[in-house]
């Protein structure tokens, strides 16, 4: 297969990525994306201040598998130079094929305190660490950035440029200001104008829910490829480029089944808990299945969970399910990052 792009010297073969999400871009959820379509992983962001003190819960989140490999990708975050450059030397020696530095999340835990988004404000400041950071590791470094801290500093032109001339192999960028968050519409004018101003790859990102989406987003920029958040959790079809309306029902729950025994396996107990959050997701928009997934999200037995799942299961392979009982009204599911404040909570 032909590479699409290439970040520096690694290809990517494939147009869709899954973006780095708290609490879901795990390594069971990106071996699933990836086995689906997804042309590169990138972790769960994760502090860089909790990797260099050698947190527990910071370092697993940089877990992969070999098959990731060299399109995988480490994302940290930080607001001090020193230790984003440290950061990058320590993590380099795990084996990432790219570091990736989040300029991104604008929740008030990280971005107010001049991480993530907060990091926009300088880009002076974004463009010595872009500057050391490429000197001192072996890797491509690469940069996730919005366009701006808010509409009156939509400096996002500037930044792209800057990251290109201080080493960036690649750019992402999320078409919404740091004070937007996830209101309103993503700007994909301004995704296209950084396509044109830089050299580098550029990924689009932001208000792609759909597989036509995916196509407007691309005609529109000229993006080399497009990440995918929200809309992809409990979601993979989509980087089949399979909207879920053609996706059957006992598909989806094959793959919630398979994913649950894989959170088991990587997290052992704690793997039903942590999985709670997809299973909502993988039943969002099946009929008839309100009720059930009241109870799945409160649910703290496996078995108990299994036999919830087979019985909904069993009931519509014999067309019993109750009429009036869809009540599904769950609003769509948005793009992007999330989540971002249990990041830094989990890591201090």
């Amino acid at each position: 297969m032909q590479p699409t792009f290439y970040v520096r010297d690694i290809p990517v073969c494939g147009d869709l990525i899954l973006s780095p999400m708290d609490g879901f871009s795990d390594l069971p959820y990106r071996l699933i994306c990836r086995e689906y379509g997804s042309a590169m992983s990138y972790t769960e962001f994760t502090a860089c201040e909790a990797i260099l003190r050698g947190a527990a819960p910071a370092l697993r989140q940089l877990d992969y598998h070999p098959s990731e490999k060299p399109q995988l990708s480490f994302q940290i975050f930080d607001s001090d130079e020193d230790r984003i450059v440290a950061c990058a030397q320590k993590i380099e020696a795990l084996g990432p094929g790219i570091i990736d530095l989040n300029m991104g999340c604008s929740v008030s835990g990280v971005s107010g305190r001049g991480a993530g988004a907060g990091l926009l404000r300088d880009p002076q400041k974004i463009g010595r660490i872009f500057n050391r950071m490429s000197k001192a590791v072996r890797v491509p470094v690469t940069g996730k950035i919005r366009l701006g801290w808010d509409a009156k500093s939509r400096n996002y032109l500037e930044v792209a440029r800057i990251l290109e001339d201080n080493g960036a192999a690649l750019i992402a960028v999320h078409g919404r200001t740091k004070e937007q968050a996830y209101r309103g519409m993503a700007d994909w004018d301004a995704i296209a104008e950084v396509k044109q101003a830089v050299k580098i790859p550029v990924i689009g990102n932001g208000d792609v829910k759909t597989v036509a989406d995916i196509a407007r987003i691309k005609a529109h920029t000229g993006c080399d490829g497009v990440m995918i958040g929200r809309a992809a959790i409990g979601n993979p079809w989509i980087f089949q480029r399979k909207d879920r309306h053609q996706v059957t029902v006992e598909d989806v729950i094959a793959l919630l089944k398979r994913h649950l025994q894989a959170m088991l396996d990587y997290y052992d107990e704690r793997g039903l808990i942590l999985f709670r959050k997809h299973a909502v997701k993988y039943m969002h928009g099946l009929p008839h299945v309100a009720a059930l997934r009241a109870r799945l999200v409160t649910c703290n037995s496996v078995s108990e969970f299994h036999d919830l799942v087979d019985d909904f299961q069993r009931r519509y392979r014999q067309g019993a399910l109750p009429d009036d009982a869809y009540a599904d009204h769950e609003p769509p599911p948005a793009d992007d990052e999330w989540s971002c404040e249990r990041a830094t909570l989990a890591c201090a």
